[in-house]
Order: C-alpha cells, then sequence, then structure tokens
C-alpha cells in the first residue's frame, strides 16, 4: 500500500499504554519530539479556522441577508456539538481498534469500540508513535477538527431552510451513524473495511468531502427546494465575506492536508507544494470555464474554484507529484463548474450553495485521480504499481461511501422529519431564519 493518512493511522494509533508497552530493558521509552508537535499544534488551530471563521464566512456572504447569522450560528453550534461528542464517543468509536484484524472482515472492519470512551486513559505523557511522537491530546484535537467541518460542510446544501433544532439532532446522529463510521473504515488500520481495500485517502477526500457532499444532496432533496427556487433571484448578498473565507479555507487548508503527514517532514512539505499548485489550478480553470460559458469570470466563480481545488487534492496530498496536482486542480475546476451550474439546472435540485457541486464532486474527482497520480510512472510517490488496479480500488471506496452515506443520511433525515419536521415554515422562511429562529438580524435596515 502507499503512504496513506499519518502515514497509517492505524500504527499511529498504537498508544503506549499501561500493560501493552515492552520492558523497559527490550525496547527504548518512546520520546516526544518537539518539531512534531510544534506543528501538530499549529496544523491543529489551522484546520479549526477553516470552520470558524472560514466556513462561516464563506456561506454566510452567499445566502440572502435575512440568514446570514443562522448559516454562521449553525456553524458555531456544531463545532460545540461535535467537540463534545468526539470526546464522549466520537474518538473511540472512530479509532478504537480492538478486534481488527487485517485482512479479516468483522464488526469492527465498520466500527470501533469504546476502549476510549470520555478519553480514558489519556494523559499529558500519553504519546501517539509512529514516525512521530506527539501526544495524544493533539490527535485527538487534530481529528476532532476533521469530525467538526464534515457535518458543517453539508449545511450549504440546505441552508435557508432547516430548522436549527432539526438540524442540531441530525448532526448529532448523522455523525455518529454516518462520518465516525466512515473515518474508521477508511483510517483507523489494518483491518478497517476500506483500509483493506487499499482505498488511499490521505487527508478526507473519501471521508469528508464526498461524505459531507452526497449527505448535502440527500438533505436539499429531501427537504425540497427554497420557495421560490429557481424563480426568485437568490443572490448572494456579501460576496467580500464569500471571498475572505474562501482565503481563510485556502490558508487553512495546510493544516488539513500538510498536517495529515504527522510530522514536519517532506511528505508535510511535499503535501503543502501540491495543495497550494492544484487549488491555483482549480481557480483558473473555473473562472476560464465560467468566462468562456458566461461571458464574464465573476468573485463567486474563482472563489468556489479555489474550494473545488482544495477538495480534490485532499485525497492525493501525500502521493501525488506537483505536475499531477496541476491536472487534479484543472481537472475539478472545470468538473465541479459544469456540476455547479449545467447539472443542477437539469436535475432541479436546490443544493443552495453548491456543498455537492463542489465537495461532493471535487471529492469523487480527487480521489478517482489519485489512483493514477500517485503512481511514481506519472511522477507520484505512492507505492503503486499498477494503475488500473488502484483506480478500480478508489473506485469502490468512492462507491461505498456514496452508497452507505446517502442511505442511512435518508432514513436519518425522514425518521426526523416523522417525529418533530425537519423544515421551517414558510412565513419563516419568507422573514429569514435570522429572526424566525434566532430573533435577531444580521443586517440593518
Amino acid at each position: 500500500m502507499t503512504l496513506r493518512k499519518f502515514a497509517g493511522l492505524g500504527a499511529l494509533l498504537s498508544v503506549v499504554m499501561p500493560g501493552l508497552a515492552m520492558a523497559a530493558d527490550e525496547v527504548a521509552a518512546p520520546v516526544l519530539n518537539s518539531g512534531d508537535t510544534a506543528w501538530m499544534l499549529t496544523a491543529t488551530a489551522l484546520v479549526l479556522l477553516m470552520t470558524i471563521p472560514g466556513l462561516a464566512l464563506f456561506y454566510g456572504g452567499m445566502v440572502r441577508s435575512k440568514n446570514i447569522l443562522s448559516v454562521m450560528m449553525q456553524c458555531f453550534a456544531i463545532t460545540g456539538l461535535i467537540s463534545i461528542l468526539w470526546v464522549i464517543y466520537g474518538y473511540s468509536i472512530t479509532f478504537d481498534t480492538t478486534g481488527m484484524e487485517e485482512g479479516v472482515t468483522n464488526f469492527n472492519s465498520f466500527i470501533g469500540g469504546f476502549g476510549k470512551a470520555f478519553l480514558v486513559g489519556v494523559t499529558p505523557a500519553s504519546l501517539t508513535s509512529a514516525t512521530a511522537l506527539f501526544p495524544e491530546a493533539v490527535f485527538i484535537t487534530f481529528q476532532m477538527t476533521f469530525a467538526i467541518i464534515t457535518p458543517a460542510l453539508i449545511v450549504g446544501a440546505f441552508a435557508e431552510r432547516m430548522k436549527f433544532s432539526a438540524m442540531l439532532i441530525f448532526m448529532g446522529v448523522w455523525f455518529t451513524l454516518v462520518y465516525a463510521p466512515i473515518a474508521h473504515m477508511v483510517w483507523s488500520g489494518p483491518g478497517g473495511l476500506m483500509w483493506d481495500w487499499g482505498v488511499l485517502d490521505f487527508a478526507g477526500g473519501t471521508v469528508v468531502h464526498i461524505n459531507a457532499g452526497i449527505a448535502g444532496l440527500v438533505a436539499c432533496i429531501v427537504l425540497g427546494k427554497r420557495k421560490g427556487y429557481p424563480t426568485t433571484p437568490m443572490a448572494p448578498h456579501n460576496l467580500g465575506y464569500t471571498l475572505v473565507g474562501a482565503a481563510m479555507l485556502w490558508i487553512g487548508w495546510f493544516g488539513f492536508n500538510a498536517g495529515s503527514a504527522a510530522a514536519a517532514n517532506g511528505t508535510a512539505g511535499m503535501a503543502m507544494l501540491v495543495t497550494q499548485i492544484a487549488t491555483a489550478a482549480a481557480a483558473l480553470g473555473w473562472m476560464f470555464a465560467e468566462w468562456i460559458t458566461h461571458g464574464k469570470p465573476s468573485a463567486l466563480g474563482i472563489a468556489s474554484g479555489v474550494v473545488a481545488g482544495l477538495v480534490a487534492i485532499t485525497p492525493a496530498a501525500g502521493t501525488v507529484g506537483p505536475m499531477g496536482s496541476i491536472v487534479i486542480g484543472l481537472s475539478a475546476g472545470v468538473i465541479c463548474f459544469l456540476c455547479a451550474t449545467a447539472l443542477k439546472r437539469k436535475l432541479g435540485y436546490d443544493d443552495s450553495l453548491d456543498a455537492f457541486g463542489v465537495h461532493g464532486i471535487g471529492g469523487i474527482v480527487g480521489a478517482i485521480l489519485t489512483g493514477v497520480f500517485a503512481a511514481p510512472a506519472v511522477g507520484g510517490f505512492g507505492a503503486v504499481t499498477d494503475i488500473g488496479a488502484q483506480v478500480w480500488i478508489q473506485f469502490k471506496g468512492v462507491a461505498f461511501t456514496i452508497v452507505y452515506t446517502a442511505v442511512v443520511t435518508f432514513i436519518i433525515l425522514k425518521v426526523l422529519d416523522a417525529v418533530m419536521g425537519l423544515r421551517v415554515t414558510e412565513e419563516e422562511e419568507a422573514v429569514g431564519l435570522d429572526l424566525a429562529q434566532h430573533n435577531e438580524r444580521g443586517y440593518n435596515l
């Protein structure tokens, strides 16, 4: 297998615990690496920056002025909710490897156990161990930021029409039944379903973006279109916010991708370089595609292209080279543009802020092309010797994620709709969710 998330998250999570460590005279005690620790602390802060304020501003600027606070509020509330769920049981069911065995598919291939529930046994002295050694607490927080941003991305698909109470419950259940299992299957290590398949997902193309994008598509279809869509103009109210948010996402993404090397090393450096290259290529790809199609390039278009490139390079960041990243970025920029415009109009779904068109499609493009450009034969740095075989593995991972996420998300939404209702009333939607749900205004009359 090629290098994967954290050079092998399963190995990284061989946490030094009492009773499992060998005698001191047989093996040297692990020693914290201060350089790697400093980098991981920095990367963690950068990833949190992506959600608050980055995603909050990016999405907030694209909705109508009467809904800006509702979108930002959702991002902040999700950050709080998932942080608590993560430490109670999320970290454990994602990364607990009890009962897992490489090549053996069992219950623990799909979901972890509760050995780390409530972060039992985690102390300031707890270390993660692989090629790098840094505090387990840092790893927990770093992974928490991934768990936060994934459900927050879904907000863009159903913006301006879901009840805040329903949103909170949906996100908590979705995190438990969809995010944690997919992350476990891909990242937990030998014995994880998609890990054993050989799926390459360095920093979350499958776990984060396809997962969130498909959930967003299902959510916007189940909730239905916004009142007046598509005939009523629903232009973004403040693209300045959106551009600032996109810039924060771009910067924060270096923590997302380069941080996934789990060390201050050459892999982190190359991940940073290819992230920058692919993002630039996608921004230009979207811009020129829009320019050719619509006659003028737009600020919203280039900001969307930036995010499309960031999404697409995410699964490939640890294994592709600079030239491969250009192809991935350009492909994502053009394909995501077509899906967020022509495809959406043709199929008629109301993905408010193009969560599926950018994250879902961008994640799929990046995941499939990782199978190509991770190969040394085309300038990659992975252990891919058979491109066709690896592309098939990537396709299997994508297909499994799409089906699993779509089915479970649909069930969650339909149950919640039957129990408490998902959507605000027409009157509340007309007045705006800022007032209707929070009794506040995000703008001056």
